[in-house]
């Protein structure tokens, strides 16, 4: 399979497959294809599965895309202004990702739901408490809102983030909150009571604009009757 991501703030991967390869994607994902590409709607797993997925933000019904000649092509844009970002997953590696994340892979990985451990980073860290959980082996794209910005943590290293800014990390990467300190702070900081923490090793992948921060942008610019 070849793939390449074109476009800048509304990017699209577009994959080029050789016969009997295969794409897959949450319902409605796909943007266009070429003649050539067969489309099967499963729970892909099991129904069990299939809600796993929707309480973790996907479809329960996946379609699966396979070429039937050689050089059938298809492309997945992005939903919302942002990046695609490739991951090419070894077997058993696997990355966390936020809900809705998920735009499409190749058909070995698997993509079900992920609990955070403790449930104050659930509750609170403004991640939610179910994410995705995403294993190779094969290639993955996810849905990055605004521009991605990618930090390594070393073992130990700390990172504080702000809620909705986290959009993905290696499963090595660990979870928290902190509370901000300091009533002034919590109260004039526009910081809210709650930061996420994140502990390495690993890497994480930030998002410069939270479809959550714009949302309510747009909500506190709305006439008020």
């Amino acid at each position: 399979m070849e793939a390449r991501i074109t476009g800048d703030s509304l990017p699209v991967v577009t994959c080029k497959l050789s016969a009997g390869e295969s794409m897959i994607t949450e319902n409605g994902g796909m943007s266009w294809m070429t003649e050539g590409l067969k489309m099967e709607t499963t729970t892909n797993g099991g129904l069990l599965k299939g809600l796993g997925r929707a309480l973790s933000g996907e479809s329960i019904f996946m379609n699966i895309y396979t070429a039937e000649r050689e050089g059938a092509e298809i492309a997945f844009a992005s939903s919302f202004p942002g990046r695609i970002i490739e991951f090419n997953l070894g077997a058993g590696e696997s990355i966390i990702a936020q809900k809705k994340a998920f735009l499409c892979s190749e058909r070995n990985v698997k993509l079900s739901m992920h609990f955070q451990k403790k449930l104050g980073a659930g509750l609170f860290g403004g991640e939610g408490f179910i994410m995705q959980k995403i294993e190779g082996p094969g290639k993955v794209y996810l849905e990055i809102d605004g521009d991605a910005i990618e930090r390594v943590l070393q073992p130990g290293e700390t990172l504080k983030v702000d809620n909705g800014y986290v959009a993905a990390m290696e499963s090595t990467v660990n979870m928290n909150i902190e509370t901000v300190k300091g009533i002034k702070n919590i109260f004039l900081g526009g910081e809210g009571l709650f930061l996420t923490t994140l502990t390495g090793p690993g890497k994480v992948y930030l998002q410069s604009m939270p479809v959550s921060n714009l949302v309510g942008l747009v909500a506190s610019s709305l006439p008020r009757k």
